[in-house]
């Protein structure tokens, strides 16, 4: 039985240590970016977000009208008020410049995520502003 009991508490130990240790950080790249003519002061931006197995980011806004595009595996979106949804490779998900994005994470712990975001945006802004949970 004490053996027992020693197991399991290893076992408790190392799922805690697991627990603690943070999500890894999506991978940002910058594809794109573009002054709009006929849209003074605006600037559209394309960017690819790689996640990796079990990443996930802080709760931010972007103040920017935000479009959505998955390239590969699933990832979990959630707005302020909205419930989370699961979007696979080929699905579309919209953000608008007052949303809060409370949920932004790959649904695999096992398998890499990757998305295209359009971003029409004031020209200079940053492309997202971490928000304190509300």
């Amino acid at each position: 039985m004490k053996k027992l009991y020693v197991c399991f508490r290893a076992s408790l130990a190392a799922l805690l240590m697991l627990a603690a240790i943070p999500a890894a950080a999506a991978d940002v790249k910058d594809l794109f970016a573009i002054d709009l003519p006929d849209a003074p002061g605006k600037e559209g931006r394309m960017i690819e977000v790689s996640y990796p197995p079990g990443a996930q980011d802080m709760v931010h806004r972007h103040d920017a009208h935000a479009f959505v595009y998955v390239l590969e595996g699933q990832i979990i979106m959630q707005l302020k008020g909205q419930p989370a949804v699961t979007l696979s490779a080929g699905q579309t998900f919209y953000e608008g410049p007052t949303d809060v994005h409370v949920v932004g994470r790959n649904a695999s712990t096992t398998a890499p995520a990757r998305f295209v975001v359009v971003l029409l945006k004031a020209k200079g802004a940053p492309i997202l502003t971490p928000v304190q949970d509300q």
